[in-house]
């Protein structure tokens, strides 16, 4: 039997569908419609809300850099250090971008959120919903202990985002933003507990092959894994 793609990379086989909301593996067919949704815009000019300013390039080197990224995440996959990073459709329509990154995950069951939204799709709830699914995800099915974010202090929208999701504040980091800009940024945390799940289900295909990548299910991997939430649905492997 050939192998799929999806056989070697699992995470571009993972589906995680929350109502009208669903986060899925960017494919290289998804890539070109995200670059353009990117170019069109992600915020205003005059403002910056990424921690890294990528979106300060012109429109084509914007659409490059943006396809060299999603494959650089894909490259450089491995148990030890991931980052995933999954397409957002809402209603159908690819909107934007959710992810969560991190290293050594076996041993610090935790992970950082981030996303982007297209403008057009900003200011619907999309990026409440797409949160929520994300960080269940993680908890349900990862056997995640804490998941963590960070926003700009005048990054009012991401930061209402984490308030409507559970985050706790926790501390601060004074970070160069743009050349010579100072900008303080908010750290944020969320736990199991505190997660306010919004009115939609989460249910997820292509778990059992995500999980044996990032380590879990193995005969090495420790068995840390909290009761599944009654709420959520696993694929049937």
């Amino acid at each position: 039997m050939t192998s799929t793609v999806a056989d070697l990379l699992p995470a571009l086989g993972l589906r995680v569908v929350a109502g009208p909301v669903e986060l899925r593996g960017l494919g290289d067919d998804d890539l070109g419609t995200l670059a353009d949704l990117a170019a069109e815009g992600i915020h205003p000019a005059d403002r910056m809300p990424f921690y890294h300013p990528w979106t300060d390039t012109d429109p084509d080197t914007l659409r490059r850099r943006m396809a060299q990224y999603q494959w650089r995440c894909r490259a450089d996959f491995s148990p030890e250090s991931w980052e995933l990073n999954l397409g957002v459709w809402h209603e159908g329509t690819l909107v934007g971008t959710q992810g969560i990154s991190t290293r050594d995950y076996l041993v610090t069951r935790t992970g950082e959120t981030g996303s982007w939204l297209g403008l057009a799709h900003q200011g619907k709830g999309i990026g409440t919903m797409m949160r929520r699914a994300i960080c269940a995800f993680a908890f349900d099915h990862l056997d995640a202990e804490e998941v963590t974010s960070g926003a700009f202090t005048d990054n009012a929208a991401s930061l209402a985002v984490s308030r409507k999701v559970g985050y706790r504040l926790g501390g601060q980091k004074r970070l160069r933003r743009r050349e010579g800009e100072l900008a303080v940024n908010q750290q944020l945390v969320l736990l199991p507990e505190d997660l306010v799940r919004g009115d939609h289900p989460v249910t997820v295909e292509g778990l059992p092959a995500f999980r044996r990548s990032i380590g879990l299910d193995t005969e090495d991997s420790p068995d840390r894994s909290p009761d599944r939430s009654p709420d959520s649905t696993e694929e049937t492997p």
